[in-house]
Order: structure tokens, then sequence, then C-alpha cells
């Protein structure tokens, strides 16, 4: 049977500093980048989303990103190419016009549009061996928060957290929602819907971030449905969610369990239990799932089956969630058991995961479709 593999992985790559990951690609390299390369080359997608990838915030220098496909992705005998890519803009490290409590001069990290200590921090970027179908993008990245309707905004004591002068201008996504469309052999378009929502943590009695976790997953939740999307206007002005009846993938590093961990859990059990996913991968038999997580010992109890964790603190955070027009074959998750990691990339000695340096706190998530 013929597949198309899809998969997410949060490679980790953020750095401190503007340029500092372009110059480590460019340069001497690192183990880290070397060791992703070898698990991307082993796994073989045929269409990737990479988060935690840093860049100059716009997506418009891609130079780093091809040198990373040339230089690690496609070496050496496994090597894979990526001939079409995407670096999504995003808001992460972005200042607006002012600080997020109303004040007049905004700070990095914590006044980013999304948070981020220099534009494009924690940026994204979609890799694929099938062509990419740019001209049909659409993207969210500006759509405010306050024009979803029943947003769940924050706040303090009964009141609204975020003063009306920075609801003018704060969007919903932390970084951006992408509807990048893909051509299948045959003709077939099947759109990827990537995001990387922020983290609920790191937050006070307002919750903040867990206010935004949920009404991110809501965007794709209402978009894929329909009807449910028609307040949404896009970066060029086009209103509406996804066609009726259109083929979608919903893929990303979604910072959301639906069993434990922090945020508001109700948001990601409805997206998963929604008759328009594909209901073997999202909560069936296809659920993507390893015996290495089965050997994790998070610190705090967990709930939620452990074969399906994708952090090493014991939670489902990565998905690839084919529409339920689409079949699925095979899925998995990138985490050997400690006995069969010879190399130690995501293994210590002592049982516990490997440093984020010998790879990533993520694992790689793929889902086998048939086109």
């Amino acid at each position: 049977m013929q597949k198309i593999r899809i998969a997410t992985f949060n490679m980790a790559l953020d750095r401190a500093s503007p340029g500092a990951l372009a110059a480590e690609i460019a340069g001497a390299g690192s183990p880290q980048l070397r060791h992703l390369a070898a698990m991307v080359q082993g796994v073989r997608p045929d269409i990737l989303l990479l988060n935690e990838f840093d860049h100059d915030g716009e997506g418009t220098d891609d130079r780093h990103l091809q040198a990373f496909v040339r230089h690690y992705l496609a070496a050496g005998e496994r090597g894979i190419d990526y001939p079409y890519r995407y670096l999504a803009p995003v808001n992460t490290g972005l200042a607006g016009p002012r600080a997020l409590d109303g004040g007049p001069a905004p700070e990095l990290p914590g006044d980013g549009l999304g948070f981020g200590a220099f534009h494009g921090q924690y940026g994204f970027a979609i890799l694929s061996r099938l062509p990419l179908l740019t001209d049909k993008l659409r993207t969210f990245r500006r759509f405010l928060w306050t024009n979803m309707p029943g947003a769940r905004l924050p706040q303090i004591d009964g009141r609204p957290f975020y003063p009306a002068s920075v609801l003018n201008f704060l969007p919903l996504s932390s970084k951006n929602h992408v509807d990048l469309p893909v051509c299948l052999p045959g003709g077939r378009v099947l759109h990827l819907l990537a995001c990387h929502p922020t983290p609920p943590i790191d937050e006070g009695p307002e919750r903040r971030n867990s206010c935004r976790n949920h009404d991110e997953l809501r965007l794709w939740h209402d978009y894929i449905r329909p009807g449910k999307g028609d307040y949404l206007v896009d970066d060029h002005g086009r209103a509406g969610g996804l066609a009726p009846g259109a083929d979608f993938v919903l893929l990303g590093d979604l910072n959301a369990d639906p069993q434990d961990g922090n945020g508001f859990r109700a948001k990601i059990r409805a997206l998963l239990a929604d008759a328009a996913l594909n209901q073997t991968v999202s909560r069936g038999r296809l659920r993507p799932a390893s015996a290495g997580a089965r050997r994790l010992r998070p610190v705090d109890v967990r709930r939620g089956p452990a074969r399906l964790w994708t952090h090493v603190h014991g939670l489902r955070l990565d998905y690839v969630l084919p529409g339920a027009g689409v079949e699925a074959s095979a899925s998995g998750v990138l985490w050997p058991a400690p006995e069969q990691d010879e190399a130690g990339w995501f293994w210590r000695g002592n049982g516990r995961p490997a440093r984020r340096a010998m790879g990533s706190d993520h694992r790689l998530v793929w889902v086998d479709i048939v086109p």
C-alpha cells in the first residue's frame, strides 16, 4: 500500500540570541544537530513540521533552513532531501506598541506578542518532499484574540486582565496558525494545519497562558467545522474556515495533554473527540505510541497512558491528527526503550531521559496516511 508519512518534531533548537542557530548550522555544528538529523533520517517522513526552530521572525531569510536540510538531513548514506520548504513568520519576540500591562515601554521576552527574547525565537518551519502550494497559503498570525466570539480572555478578580488598549493589538496566535496545502500523488490536496500554541505555564491566578492555549486550540477546532469558523479573517483579509469536505492534517506541539499537566484540558479533549478528526488516530488504536515512554518515571503523578507520552515530563503534547476523510495505516512515536538506545540520544545510564543537548525534550511523532 502506498503511504505518505507525516511527522511533527519539536527539535528544541531555540537559542539565547538572534542568529545563533544560523551560525551554529553554518559553522562547526553540534551533537544536537547531528542527532536530530539522524532521528529524522531514521523515520523518513515525507512531510515534517519543525517546532522550535529559530529564525528571523518574518520568515524571509531561510538560508540556515536550507543549510540544515542540505548539510544535515540530506547528508550521508541515509540522507533525505526536502526540496519544498516553508519558514513561517511568527509573533514570538515581536514587541507591540506598549507593554502588555498597558505601560508605555514593552520589554522582552514577557511583552512580546508571543513570548520570546527576540523576534523569531521558537519559530517553526515545514519541510516536504511533495509540492507545497504556497500560493494557496492562509495564515492567522495577526488575528486579534478579542475578535474571537466568546474568547476566553483572562480575568483577575472578575476584571479583564489585559487593558482594552492591549487587546486592540494583541493577536491570539502566540506564533502563527498556518494552513498550507500540499499536493499529494494523483493531485489530491491536503491542508497542513500547523501551529505551536503557548504552553500553559509561568502564569498567575489570571491563567493568561492557559486561556491563550485554550483559544489557540479553539481556532483550529472552529476552522475545521463548517460554519464555526466564519468569524476568522486571515492575514490577507480572507474570511471563513476550511472549505467543507477539504482534507486536512492538524499537527504540531499543541502544549496540551487531555489528562495531565497544566491548562484547560476540556478543549484538547473536545478536539480529539470531534467527528471531524480520524478517530482511530486521535483516540483509537492508531494513537501514536512508543515502547520508550512506558519506561519513563515522571516526577509528577500522571493519569494518562504512558505509551502515548511525547515529552520527558510524561505528557502527550505533540500531535499529528488527520481529518475524518483521511485514511491512516500506521503511526508511532520515536522513543526507543533504554536497552535499544545504543547511542544514548534518549536515555542516560541512570534511567533518566537524556539531556536536551543530546536531542530534544520532545519526541518525533508520525502518522502514515493513504494518499
